[in-house]
């Protein structure tokens, strides 16, 4: 069969991914797509994977693709009349501590809102279903029937001959030798067979090379942080173990196992991996390593004991081969930045489980412009340009190798490879013993443990009479001290990761003033005679206002769903500012590219400080001769001291005050400066958990949590923020689903022939389906941590986008998308680590509801 000379889209690479891709790329109606192979194929990382499918994994969107993929299976058999291999025996997760009992619970409950047939089984009962098993230490057991195994090569092939029977052609032994770039756009493949050299034209390449990712992303000068670690198994002699015997982790003694040919297949995540050094992987095909039973001793110890008949039974082979890991442990899949070229790689040991949801996504991707599932944490874009260097990718996916059986405590912070990006006023906030998070390789303040002490009002602040006041106000509004204005640890694991800081810091920001070094924000400009209309598109708010105007956004997919959410200032009359999330900034700026604007990310050029409470505008009163009373969501120019400032007055707490960004060769001495002046007022240099806290107690919404791609805005709540007149990117959409909505109310119409109405219709007659609503749970030291299973009726309903502790309000506090009919003082259960608490629809916000406190002066 010969090369063609020009294709609509190339695959690279022939194992599951890539036979995926095609796969779904065909079925989606795209013609004239290609894939190439050097080896044969599954001959690269395929051929030699365990083939474990476990349903439940620790992110929503993972879930959906391998419960997808499982609903693949069936499709392929019949298309191709080929076994997928797929082995339903389902699987057992074993817990020996009772930390791992609390996260098999949790578990549990996040598999309830997938609709998920799982259960909790005593050791007794895991032992009657798999008599092999000793179990003298397993404390209970996470039964999933859906779980089961995949025969690697078996499903890779049918994914190629379906490929193949809807229009894919596929050349092995083909070995790309470079990729051509035309305008920072992808335009074609050169390859070789045998001795023969072909190009290729194509505007669409799909580089799904396993652990060879990386090395072909640099043909094309882009960045692929694969990093293939060396991964070990091995499977022992039959001893008649049946076919059916379910798959079995056991974590707490990083091992796994399962029947293999009537022996078990036994393999462990060693504690000391070690990195494949080479320049060019999986350049010889079915790549395996030397034999290391020493590193593997503490697997094989952990199965013998787990199986004692292992000790009287010989290994007969075993496997030691690549694996390509990532600097998270997340996939790698999306664009890169020479547009048309995307990557579906760094699988992680779990690949194959998801190989069908893998494809699906591409191609909707490819195809579509988004995805139906959220799957910023798989995306690309969610690592910054330190993702380069190889020194920081080795370190990151190490430590992810490392501590791949791990519980992951929600807020626990891993330490490779840190500190990278710093604040100009890092060094001010270690003095003042902050505790550090990391995010998107910024070191940020979680909380300052020098806060830990009393609150404001107990200390000695010369503003007496404001602290008496604002305790006053305090009790208007009916607030309350927990246990006599001490804070009690929340229970479970929300109290694991905690500081009494986190509470003084909210305090000081309701009483009088909180500092808070926002500088990772990500920043984005895009300027020029058509930057408004170019923005006018892509963002579902009005943004022609006058200079000086602060607009809060989103911009939405074709579907309507939620690709970012921030804010936009007017510079001037053809320059804007965009503001983000630290993790959110490559992303974001891709997504406007793609849209035809021109965008600069400008984040290190600047620092951010957020100076927040009632007692602000006196703080930056006696630094600053310029007029501070200009109002809400308006920016202006200021001096700060010696600092040029440009001042937004904005908030993410729920209080009075500004973000204040200068050029971060000032960021030093403008910290210093509001430090100096805001100490004597009761302040405090406060850290990113009471943030969370407060905008929690206000109902401002995080993407990628509360909102995603697969949310819109009037779901979550954020109509308001949608414009009346004007057109934008998803408008069809959300008034495609306002009419479904008024033809679905009795009595409704179909509304077909009617002229779309203005924004004001999107929500229906109605609104929609499902909305984001609040919930109070009755006992405030259960406190949820996102993904808790929520039940109305007794019947599951939900789950939990995200929650926390109010200090403000001393509330604990979940959201989580409800019935539409769902109204406050409704009642609701939320499943906390294995524990139904029962919780109180409520009005929110529940701080401040009026927001007298944001958009007015202090009095």
């Amino acid at each position: 069969m010969e090369l063609p000379n020009s294709a609509r889209a190339v695959v690279i690479g022939g194992g599951v991914a890539g036979c995926s891709v095609a796969y779904h790329l065909a079925r989606l109606g795209w013609s004239e797509v290609i894939l190439v192979e050097q080896h044969e194929l599954t001959e690269g990382t395929t051929w030699h994977s365990a083939g474990f499918v476990g349903q439940l994994r620790s992110t929503v969107t993972q879930t959906k693709m391998i419960m997808y993929s499982a609903g693949l299976y069936p499709e392929l058999a019949e298309l191709t009349g080929m076994d997928p291999g797929w082995h339903g025996v389902g699987g057992l997760r074993l817990a020996t501590t009772p930390e791992r009992v609390e996260e098999s619970l949790r578990l549990a409950g996040a598999g309830e809102t997938y609709g998920l047939g799982l259960s909790m089984l005593s050791g007794a009962e895991a032992k009657e279903m798999l008599p092999l098993l000793d179990v003298r230490d397993v404390r209970a057991a996470l039964w999933l029937p859906g779980d089961g195994w995949l025969d690697p090569a078996l499903l890779a092939r049918a994914l190629a001959a379906g490929a193949e029977k809807l229009g894919v052609r596929i050349f092995t032994g083909t070995r790309v030798t470079g990729l051509d770039v035309v305008g920072g756009e992808v335009s074609g493949v050169r390859l070789a067979l045998g001795a023969e050299e072909w190009s290729v034209q194509a505007d669409t390449v799909v580089i799904a090379a396993g652990a060879a990712s990386g090395r072909v992303g640099r043909l094309a000068g882009v960045d692929i942080p694969v990093v293939p670690i060396k991964h070990q198994y091995v499977v022992t002699e039959p001893f008649d173990v049946p076919s059916s015997m379910p798959t079995v982790r056991d974590p707490d003694n990083i091992v796994y196992f399962r029947e293999e040919g009537g022996g078990i297949l036994v393999g462990g995540y060693i504690r000391t991996p070690e990195i494949w050094d080479t320049g060019n992987p999986l350049e010889e095909p079915r790549t395996l390593f030397e034999a290391d039973m020493p590193k593997f001793q503490e697997s094989w110890e952990s199965a013998a004991r787990r199986v004692p008949a292992l000790g009287r039974t010989g290994i007969v082979k075993v496997v030691h081969g690549p694996e390509a890991f990532t600097p998270d442990g997340e996939f790698l899949l999306g664009e890169t930045a020479v547009r048309g070229l995307w990557t579906a790689a760094g699988f992680c040991v779990h690949g194959l489980a998801a190989a069908g949801g893998v494809g699906k996504i591409m191609a909707e991707w490819i195809v579509d412009g988004s995805p139906e599932y959220d799957v910023f944490g798989m995306d690309l874009r969610r690592f910054g340009g330190h993702a380069r260097s190889s020194s920081w990718a080795r370190a990151k996916a190490l430590d992810s190798y490392s501590k791949y059986y791990d519980i992951v405590y929600p807020g626990e912070e891993r330490t490779a490879a840190r500190p990278l990006r710093r604040s100009p006023a890092w060094v001010r906030h270690a003095e003042l013993g902050a505790e550090f998070g990391e995010k998107s390789g910024w070191e940020r303040v979680n909380w300052f443990e020098s806060n830990a002490g009393p609150s404001p009002e107990a200390g000695e602040a010369p503003e007496g009479g404001a602290v008496l006041e604002a305790r006053e106000t305090r009790e208007a509004e009916g607030g309350r001290e927990a246990e006599g204005g001490r804070e009690v640890r929340p229970a479970g694991w929300a109290g694991r990761i905690w500081s009494p800081a986190i509470r003084q810091e909210c305090l000081a920001t309701r009483d009088a003033a909180g500092l808070f070094d926002q500088t990772s924000f990500s920043k984005l400009e895009i300027s020029g005679h058509q930057a408004l209309m170019r923005l006018q598109r892509v963002c579902a708010g009005q943004l022609d206002r006058p200079p000086g105007s602060i607009v809060y956004t989103q911009l939405l997919n074709e579907r309507g769903g939620i690709e970012a959410d921030l804010t936009v200032t007017r510079l001037a009359e053809d320059r804007f500012r965009l503001v983000t999330g630290t993790a959110f900034g490559v992303h974001d700026a891709a997504w406007l590219r793609g849209h035809g604007l021109d965008v600069r990310d400008v984040t290190s050029a600047h620092a951010c400080y957020c100076l927040w409470g009632p007692r602000a505008l006196d703080i930056l009163g006696t630094l600053s001769d310029d007029d501070l009373t200009f109002g809400y969501m308006r920016a202006r120019e200021i001096s700060v001291g010696n600092v040029p400032v440009l001042a937004q007055r904005v908030t993410f707490v729920g209080e009075f005050g500004w973000e204040l960004y200068c050029p971060s060769e000032y960021g030093l001495t403008l910290w210093d400066a509001l430090m100096e002046a805001g100490t004597p007022y009761g302040m405090r240099p406060a850290g990113y958990r009471a943030i969370d806290s407060m905008r929690l107690e206000k109902g401002y919404r995080v993407w990628g949590m509360d909102i995603t791609p697969e949310t819109t805005p009037v779901e979550a709540g954020l109509g308001f923020a949608v414009a009346k007149d004007k057109d934008f990117l998803g408008r069809s959409a959300l008034e495609a689903a306002a009419r479904r909505a008024r033809r679905d109310q009795p009595g409704g119409q179909d509304g077909t022939d009617a002229p779309a109405g203005p924004p004001d219709r999107l929500q229906g007659a109605d609104g929609p389906a499902r909305r984001l609503a609040c919930l109070v749970l009755d006992d405030p030291r259960q406190v949820c941590l996102a993904g808790e299973p929520v039940r109305l009726g007794g019947e599951p309903a939900s789950r939990v986008t995200s929650g926390g502790y109010g200090h403000r309000v001393e509330r604990s506090i979940a959201y989580a998308y409800l019935p539409a009919g769902t109204a406050p003082g409704d009642r609701a259960e939320v499943g906390v680590t294995g524990t139904w608490v029962g919780a109180t629809v409520v009005a929110e916000p529940l701080y401040d509801p009026a927001s007298d406190r944001i958009r007015h002066l202090p009095a």
